[in-house]
């Protein structure tokens, strides 16, 4: 093990511990590297990869901090593992988002608050318009069906899940994105999945809430690989970046 990976692995378990707990600050540079064993240099690099990882925070001229250790925060550099691995198969990530979702949406039919509801609705109500009256605004109609993804994950009351469910979504925006520019009639087909999940979620059938999400999204990846065994690319499309 590196001097790094020991920093590493000395102030995480100080955080277990209970040594250091959300929102403290760390000890100064000097009493830090005494207390672990190191030099300052290891000591920096250590401080470094935690903030990468979301577990510390540096502030200019005011010192380190522990985060909230919020989970989806923690959660995001598994968009990158996904990244890395998604040339492999864009069917293996999006059969993955899949049981996330339809879960998701199991949990938040019974979870899910009034208010939320009301959100969602006010969404597609916005992603009607777009569809009748600007069809070409593609990209605001994705990042409305992100919000309403979104709001569905974060009300499963499930903070993993909904992390999880974070780090796929940007995996996908541009398959997302593709589809809703080449596919004739996909917005409108989306909007009417998206209806049908929120009736479900209105009438608390948590078992509805998981077939109608996942009948959105099976039919979402099949779309997909009927255009991808026909030679075509999400990653061809200018517009999708």
């Amino acid at each position: 093990m590196s001097r790094t990976e020991e920093v590493v692995d000395g102030i995480k378990r100080m955080i277990l511990e209970g040594t250091l707990r959300p929102g403290d600050r760390l000890p100064i540079e000097k009493d830090l590297a005494e207390a672990l064993g190191v030099s300052r240099g290891p000591l920096r690099e250590g401080v470094s990869a935690l903030s990468i990882l979301g577990i510390l925070n540096t502030r200019q001229g005011d010192g380190t901090y522990v985060t909230n250790l919020d989970v989806t925060r923690l959660l995001a550099p598994m968009e990158f593992v996904v990244d890395v691995h998604g040339d492999l198969s864009a069917s293996h990530t999006h059969a993955v988002r899949r049981l996330l979702e339809c879960e998701a949406a199991r949990l938040a039919g019974s979870r899910i608050s009034d208010e939320a509801l009301r959100e969602a609705a006010d969404l597609l109500d916005e992603a009607a318009r777009i569809i009748d009256d600007e069809p070409e605004r593609h990209e605001q109609l994705i990042e409305i069906d992100i919000a309403f993804h979104r709001l569905i994950a974060t009300h499963s009351a499930n903070p993993v899940l909904s992390g999880l469910i974070e780090a796929f979504a940007g995996r996908t925006v541009r398959e997302r994105l593709w589809r809703s520019l080449h596919e004739e009639g996909a917005d409108r087909r989306t909007h009417e999945e998206h209806l049908a999940i929120l009736r479900a979620l209105e009438a608390r059938d948590p078992d509805a809430a998981h077939i109608r999400m996942a009948n959105h999204l099976i039919g979402v990846e099949e779309s997909l690989h009927d255009h991808l065994e026909d030679g075509d690319s999400p990653a061809e499309s200018p517009s999708a970046d």
